[in-house]
């Protein structure tokens, strides 16, 4: 039961994100900008997106990343490290196979404190890991990520940091 507000809270994220997605964006005059697009989704690659058609490791954009806990579609191999920022949160993070556990660090990129950040994983057996327990992060600090795997295989898996 303990779950349920969880869910709620996603699920309204989703929609939020969702919503958000299909408004793209408009000029104060009612017309499509696609110029003020691009350059979202210009902010977004710099902000840490992968991008298409890179090396095996290295970044590829995905599903559109968001703020917050907005989960992306991108999907990691067993041997790729993710590394993006997210609402101030920068979490890198990568498969260990020989601990069957991801490691790495959240750090804070703010000049503010960031409230209760955690991490989640979702692997392509359809389980999630996390989160990990919500800590807060003074300017600059880095908390380290551990985050046991389970015994099902998996080919391919996705992360996020959550903020707040």
């Amino acid at each position: 039961m303990r779950h349920i507000p969880a869910t709620l809270a996603l699920i309204g994220a989703v929609l939020v994100f969702v919503l958000a997605g299909c408004t793209g964006s408009v000029s104060e005059s009612g017309e499509h900008n696609e110029e003020a697009e691009a350059g979202e989704r210009s902010e977004r690659t710099e902000a840490g997106e992968r991008s298409e058609g890179s090396e095996a490791g290295e970044h590829r954009e995905g599903a559109e990343a968001g703020e917050g806990g907005e989960e992306s579609a991108t999907q990691y191999t067993l041997s790729e490290t993710f590394d993006e920022v997210r609402a101030g949160a920068r979490l890198i993070l990568s498969y260990d196979s020989n601990a069957n556990a991801f490691t790495g660090t959240v750090q804070n990129t703010t000049a503010n404190t960031l409230r209760s950040v955690r991490v989640e994983v979702h692997l392509s057996n359809g389980t999630e890991l996390g989160p990990t327990t919500p800590v807060d992060l003074d300017p600059g600090q880095v908390a380290e990520v551990d985050l046991p795997a389970t015994s099902e295989p998996f080919e391919s898996w996705s992360a996020h940091p959550e903020v707040g």
